[in-house]
């Protein structure tokens, strides 16, 4: 069964149709890179998999659950499955990695101190992170950030990770590293949907490539 599957989807940026004809699927484990010029689609596609944008004509099932007229009271259960790895991090700045991280489980109904404390304990040995843990945004570079950031994304132990253009604000040595951790999520089990311009990612780290063009998205050739 698939993670993700779209089929005849348009997708919409309030009333502008971004998108139209949309399908596609992603099995469980697989990488797919998703490109395309600026203002091409890529973050709308994005946002409508995580039901921040609606889904209006089409069919959208995206970790079991159906996205067209989704119920608001179902989103937070769709979102607990997925795990979204932003380009500015969006980490909040007032508090420690710790607290970024408490905050999201407490947020998503984890109450247990003990258990929160091991889930995040985990979770930045996983990102290499596990000596920042009582730091300051403000006090980690870029590439700390990020590596930050996929370990919130990774909390509630989802089956997808939508990352939109995690390493557009790195270095290239960051980078790889980024790549390196991301492509590793997928062989521990996780689908990663992954948009960026980086088009040299492509034949470093090859893989699936879907690609926002003229108002359609088309499977394309890594190069």
């Amino acid at each position: 069964m698939p993670l993700v599957e779209l089929k005849h989807a348009d997708i919409y940026q309030q009333d502008k149709l971004i998108l139209s004809d949309v399908t596609f699927k992603i099995e469980p484990t697989e990488f797919v890179y998703l490109i395309g010029s600026t203002g091409s689609g890529k973050s709308s596609l994005l946002k409508t998999l995580y039901a921040d944008l609606p889904l209006n004509k089409g069919l959208a099932e995206v970790v079991d659950y159906q996205l067209f007229d989704i119920k608001k009271s179902i989103i937070p259960f769709l979102r607990r499955k997925i795990g979204i790895v932003f380009q500015d991090f969006q980490l909040l700045t007032d508090r420690t990695v710790f607290d970024n991280l408490d905050f999201v489980l407490k947020a998503t109904g984890w109450k247990n101190k003990k258990e929160i404390s091991q889930r995040i304990e985990e979770m930045l040995v996983k990102v290499g992170m596990q000596d920042h843990i009582n730091k300051m945004p403000y006090e980690l570079s870029g590439g700390e950030q990020q590596r930050i950031c996929i370990a919130r994304a990774l909390l509630n132990k989802p089956d997808l990770i939508l990352a939109d253009e995690p390493t557009g604000n790195l270095d290239p040595e960051t980078t790889d590293s980024i790549l390196n951790l991301i492509h590793d999520l997928c062989s521990s089990g996780c689908a990663v949907l992954m948009a960026t311009h980086e088009h040299n990612l492509l034949n470093r780290f090859p893989s699936k490539v879907l690609k926002c063009e003229g108002g359609k998205l088309i499977e394309a050739e890594a190069n």
